[in-house]
């Protein structure tokens, strides 16, 4: 959710934190800070808004020059987006000062005791409740490392909380429980920070920290222990993209750049999934094929746009693998008691691999005894580390707050499980399993045509300005596919969009058709169910009614033009497969309308990239 920076080193501590404030700035925030110790003091600056006005401040005010400090971008929880509640925070005395993602839950029994001390409060936040507890602690003759370890201990919650202490000059120390953190290693220089994205210039180096970590920077020197002092493993790992691969590249947008890499991405994610004969090999799944055959039950859990594609992958599942599946919100999972066993295989999926509904619902699962395979895009993020098994997508880094690619690869990898599945239970034959791999993997391209005929999608957007809601249809996997054109125009458009099951039409949303309402529509492929002709019906329920349907159907579906105001082509692909291709139209419609309404796209109100408290 919220950016953190921090650094240890020879350059301008202020240049590094803001240059990696601002390469953060797509997780979201409404306030910025920095702080820098400098001659015995600690010198600092936050201000609400825009990372811009920070910069604006600097400039006015520069903060000296020093090789030690700490950065924030937040996002609002407990108090407001005002200066007084951005990070950093400060001790009474000034002595230290702190930035913190997450939430402390027990900060108002603390505040409490502190007051009761005499400390002033100047903010709404839970933060500052850390940043005094360590005054406090460095008063009685603790070094910063010694002092966090005692204030981590004393917390409840999730949190990351990352220091500087104004009398150890060169050092930043680090505390990380069911919040991301990671250190970037660099030669006569070290770095801290919740994303790679803020040190990816400096190194591509990095160390994975596991829960319960303490970790202290000097410019040449890394210590990692637990809560209790005890030294703790810290793995290293190379980050495989370079700075250019968060670059816009020319594109008005980072979302839009991501919509374009979109082919690129879902074919690096099927890129050596299987053998020369043919046989599925998903080196990540360390779980015994033995072991899968027993799963009598897979529950997909996700949050937001991951509950889409998990949605999708119930559909292939169920066809593929005659697995019960069922699909949960991550945060409503643990709360109603589900039933899950030795014989329950939980599938996670999460881009950022922290989402906090989603770690501590795996967390219950794990508890209850069943696998846990996570679908995630980052490499040695928590999810992954904390469940048996893991298919990595290869989106590369997705700034865009509003997920493209992210879910196109999700996508990919739930089929992957699907027919790795099929293959270890022996549901499909291997021709099968073969044949499906073959078309899937021919998808890439024809997501690519799907670009690159996308100028009617950008002409509709032009239209449709004016319009003040818009409806999505769909049936099967069209269902999931509606949904998610509805929660990208939510997102970045601020619209009232809506989508529905194109079945339960009748049964109430036909309510809400006015005349000239835009009603997207996916149609599937001809041939399977009578899904097609019943999706016409949907169509004409819906123009009869005043409505102007717009309806994204196959290259050669000729029938749909009568019934339909606008037709968008898609190439033809199995019914199951469809997602891949049908939800790049709707994700260049929601990026086009929101560019010609003036939003910004890539950092939208109030949404962060990755939510990290529950």
């Amino acid at each position: 959710m919220c950016g953190i920076v921090g650094y240890a080193g020879p350059r301008s501590a202020r240049e590094v934190v803001v240059e990696g404030l601002r390469r953060l700035e797509y997780r979201g925030y409404d306030s910025a800070g920095v702080a820098v110790v400098s001659d015995g003091r600690i010198f600092s600056d936050k201000r609400s808004g825009k990372l811009v006005n920070l910069e604006m401040a600097l400039e006015e005010h520069p903060l000296p020059e020093s090789g030690t400090g700490i950065g924030h971008t937040r996002w609002a929880t407990h108090g407001g987006p005002t200066d007084a509640n951005a990070h950093p925070h400060l001790s009474q005395d000034g002595r230290v000062a702190v930035v913190h993602n997450g939430i402390i839950e027990n900060f108002a029994e603390l505040r409490a005791e502190l007051v009761a001390q005499g400390i002033t409060f100047l903010s709404e936040t839970d933060t500052e409740v850390a940043a005094q507890l360590l005054g406090v602690e460095l008063a009685k003759g603790s070094d910063l490392t010694t002092a966090m370890r005692t204030v981590a201990n004393r917390l409840e919650g999730a949190f990351t909380l990352v220091a500087a202490d104004a009398q150890q000059a060169g050092k930043v120390v680090a505390a990380r429980r069911n919040s991301p953190l990671v250190v970037g290693l660099g030669e006569g220089e070290n770095f801290l920070a919740s994303d790679v994205a803020a040190f990816i210039e400096h190194t591509r180096e990095a160390l994975e920290l596991g829960q319960d970590s303490i970790v202290e920077i000097t410019p040449d020197s890394i210590t990692v222990t637990d809560f209790a002092g005890n030294p703790a493993e810290a793995r290293q790992y190379h980050v495989d993209w370079d700075l250019s691969a968060a670059e816009k590249g020319g594109f008005d947008w980072f979302m839009r750049k991501e919509i374009y890499e979109q082919p690129r991405a879902v074919a690096d994610t099927l890129l050596g999934r299987h053998t020369e004969d043919g046989s599925l090999t998903l080196d990540e799944i360390r779980i015994p094929e033995a072991e899968l055959r027993t799963i009598q039950k897979i529950i997909i859990i996700a949050a937001g746009t991951s509950f889409y594609a998990g949605m999708v992958a119930k559909y292939a599942i169920e066809h593929w693998c005659r697995i019960p599946c069922e699909v949960e919100l991550a945060s409503e999972f643990r709360y109603r008691d589900p039933i899950v066993g030795p014989t329950t295989m939980v599938v996670a999926i999460s881009q950022s691999g922290e989402t906090a509904d989603t770690l501590m619902a795996i967390r219950h699962a794990r508890e209850q005894h069943a696998r846990v395979l996570a679908i995630c895009n980052t490499n040695g993020s928590t999810i992954p580390r904390e469940s048996d098994a893991v298919i990595y997508t290869h989106a590369g880094p997705e700034i865009g707050v509003a997920s493209t690619k992210g879910f196109t690869t999700q996508l990919a990898a739930c089929y992957l499980l699907g027919l790795y599945l099929a293959q270890v239970k022996n549901t499909m034959f291997g021709d099968e399993i073969a044949s499906v791999m073959k078309e899937l993997e021919g998808i890439p391209p024809l997501m690519q045509q799907v670009l690159d005929d996308s100028q009617v999608v950008v002409d509709l957007a032009a239209r449709l300005i004016d319009q003040p809601s818009v409806l999505f249809l769909g049936r099967h996997v069209g269902y999931p596919v509606a949904l998610e054109g509805a929660l990208k125009l939510k997102e970045i458009a601020y619209l009232h969009a809506e989508g529905f099951a194109a079945g339960e039409l009748k049964h109430g949303p036909i309510a809400i058709i006015e005349e000239g309402m835009p009603v997207f529509v996916v149609v599937p492929p001809r041939g399977r169910d009578q899904l097609h002709e019943k999706v016409i019906s949907n169509i004409q329920e819906v123009r009869a009614r005043g409505a102007r349907p717009i309806v994204l159907a196959e290259q050669d579906d000729t029938f749909v033009e009568q019934f339909a105001s606008t037709v968008i082509r898609l190439p033809k692909v199995s019914t199951i497969l469809q997602p891949l291709v049908a939800i790049i139209p709707l994700q260049i419609f929601a990026c086009e309308l929101a560019t010609q309404l003036g939003h910004d796209v890539d950092q939208p109100r109030n949404l962060a990239k990755s939510v990290t408290v529950e």
